[in-house]
């Protein structure tokens, strides 16, 4: 049989988990329909779900159907759970795109398209509710063509299985090649038609009702002529995507296996070995001795995985591109270090939430995407751990970056220690995150201390010198340092790294280098035409760009759409604004589009004033030694009191 693994994404409330579960039903695997709305749908398991009706934790399924063994990953349909959603990309051969008829393509959908074409993973397109009042097939795929590419190709036919006769020329428009030969013959093989599904030239669309399984069955059978299994090599290689734990709090460890074969019991990850290895099928699991190449798999036993990480000779994912915008203060009646342990198991298991704790002001912050997302954490914290707390009002979550070249410097000898790093920090690429490499020769530091400054640089959130926000899209090189064989311990090698980090920020702002970002939305906005004034108003006033309005037709009359950029912070709350001047004709949608330089930075700055001298924990200072006792040396005396001479020219 044909294995593939596919993840079902959509805009929620598009029926995403209702046309998983038809599929289900259709394939055999399930005796009776469940249905969201009734908290009985097979891969929405878990009782916060069931009570919510919405997906909030990826989930997988499988099935069989003709010559197709499919396994199929269920993901959030909300835009505060994206993170997960873009874990499971990682990992899939193919994606099922579901579109509601009668919404189109929402806010979220685009966000989904940007992710899976970042990702290269090919997709079909599934238009449920197509039984709905207004629901027009040509409508939809005009509008499929028009936003996200003219590959959208309508691929049923609801009279038989086989692809529409118009449908064979449209493909073979989308490539010079094809066209060629389909001129020349009037044809188009299978293979080719897989070929470009698989390239992302052509996205084919189907049509129907998930509730009422029409064309679900046409669907299925589709998906099994059209995908093409992949060819994997034998050497052992695996990615997590996802960390999760057990109704008995066990570990689990989720994985797809890209090469090779994973057995139970073989060790994976330093000491630490696969001590069961289940396959899922919603909410109940069978145990297995081995899992060839391709399958996806939950393992016990490991405690060190993350999301993204890769296994055996399979590489480590990128940094995901949906970040969290929002920061929160975590108040509870418990101890802090109860909360923060409970925290700390959530942060396990999804990344992205970045627990933070300040032993100088004695509070837990959390970073999220929504507040959608806030009251689900709210609830899990009290049943998974039975913890009442709340939540501060939220801010916006700023980051901070640099514009210039410095070399920080940092050392570390208070009495019998010694060390001294000279790290290299430049700009990076928008939204690269931060990365580590060592640009020292062995002759001037040893390995196992070059490989102590590495893992120091990679084992605690490094903030910003202007408002003590993190530190993103910055390369840090190991350039140079000192030891001594008589007192240096690794110890030294993390004091001394982490003030270098800090006093070449220091110096950056002195030579105004450091740039204080904010996370930016790109929004859509449908307005009367009567009404574009007063919006084009509104977003310049909100420091936002808009592109050339555009007309475009309605149900019953034209509308204008403006489509653009602003401030998180300044949007914030203006979907209530347009729905009261428009009298709830107007709709407003806005995604996440990444960080930008704040665009009022000398005023943020002015009210955080964060002072980064005083910020012990993360200081910029060094400790010298004399007369047989250390001594602090503050972080502008570096470049005349530095053991090693500067390397870097431009920090002279």
């Amino acid at each position: 049989m044909k294995s593939i693994v596919a993840g079902i994404v959509a805009h929620v409330d598009a029926g995403k988990t209702t046309l998983s579960e038809a599929m289900l039903y259709r394939a055999g695997e399930l005796r009776k329909l469940g249905r969201v709305d009734k908290g009985d749908a097979f891969l929405d398991p878990d009782e916060l779900e069931k009570k919510r009706g919405i997906t909030i934790f990826s989930h997988q399924a499988n099935l069989k159907y003709q010559d197709l063994d499919l396994t199929l990953l269920d993901t959030p349909g909300h835009v505060d759970f994206a993170t997960q959603t873009e874990q499971v990309m990682s990992v899939l051969d193919y994606a099922i795109l579901v579109i509601s008829a009668t919404d189109g393509i929402q806010g979220y959908t685009r966000t989904l398209w940007h992710l899976l074409n970042h990702y290269q993973i090919p997709t079909f397109i599934f238009v449920n509710k197509m039984d709905a009042d207004g629901a027009d097939q040509k409508r939809v795929l005009n509008e499929l063509q028009s936003v996200f590419s003219s590959g959208c190709i309508a691929f049923n036919n609801n009279e038989t299985n086989e692809l529409p006769e118009e449908s064979y020329e449209e493909i073979a428009m989308q490539d010079d090649k094809v066209l060629e030969g389909f001129l020349d013959t009037g044809k188009l093989s299978e293979n080719i038609i897989q070929n470009l599904i698989k390239q992302r030239q052509v996205f084919p669309c189907y049509f129907g009702s998930a509730l009422k399984i029409d064309g679900v069955e046409n669907f299925l059978t589709g998906f099994g002529k059209w995908t093409k299994e992949n060819t994997y090599e034998t050497d052992f290689g695996a990615r997590v995507f996802k960390i999760s734990h057990d109704e008995r709090g066990e570990r689990l460890t989720w994985v797809r296996v890209t090469s090779g074969v994973l057995q139970n019991k073989m060790v994976l990850l330093k000491d630490q070995k696969a001590n069961q290895v289940r396959i899922y099928d919603g909410a109940k699991y069978e145990l297995q001795s081995e899992i060839p190449a391709g399958g996806v798999c939950a393992i016990t036993g490991l405690t060190d995985t993350y999301p993204g990480i890769g296994l055996g000779n399979e590489k480590d994912s990128p940094v995901p591109m949906m970040q969290p915008i929002l920061n929160y203060k975590v108040n509870t009646e418990v101890d802090n270090h109860v909360a923060l342990t409970a925290l700390r198991q959530l942060e396990d298991e999804d990344p992205q939430l970045h627990v933070t704790w300040s032993s100088q002001l004695q509070e837990i912050r959390i970073q999220i995407m929504g507040e959608v997302q806030l009251e689900i954490l709210q609830q899990i914290l009290l049943k998974r751990f039975d913890l009442n707390v709340t939540f501060d009002e939220g801010s916006i979550l700023y980051k901070e970056t640099i514009t210039k070249n410095v070399e920080g410097v940092g050392h570390f000898e208070p009495l019998r220690h010694y060390s001294e790093v000279h790290l290299l920090m430049e700009p990076a690429p928008v939204g690269s995150g931060l990365s580590f490499e060592s640009r020292c020769s062995l002759d001037v530091l040893a390995s196992n201390w070059q490989h102590q400054v590495l893992t120091n640089l990679g084992s605690k959130e490094h903030l910003g010198v202007l408002i003590g926000a993190p530190i993103t899209d910055m390369k840090i090189s190991l350039i140079g340092g000192r030891a001594s064989n008589v007192h240096s311990v690794g110890g030294d090698f993390r004091e001394a790294t982490w003030r270098a980090v800090r006093q070449g920020l220091m110096m950056l702002k002195e030579n105004q280098g450091c740039q204080l970002l904010e996370p930016w939305y790109r929004f859509r906005l449908e307005i009367g035409q009567d009404q574009v004034g007063r919006a084009m108003n509104d977003i310049q006033k909100m420091h936002g760009t808009f592109e050339t309005p555009e007309i475009q037709d309605g149900l019953e009359e034209q509308f204008t759409v403006l489509n653009g950029v602003a401030p998180v912070s300044e949007m914030q709350g203006y979907s209530q604004e347009v729905n009261s001047y428009t009298h709830g004709q107007g709709h407003l949608e806005c995604i996440v589009e990444g960080y930008r330089p704040c665009h009022n930075q000398v005023e943020i700055i002015s009210e955080k004033d964060y002072d980064p001298v005083s910020d012990l924990e993360n200081t910029p200072d060094s400790v010298f030694c004399a007369h047989g006792a250390g001594y602090p040396v503050p972080w502008d005396q570096l470049p005349k009191m530095a053991h090693v001479p500067y390397l870097n020219s431009v920090s002279n």
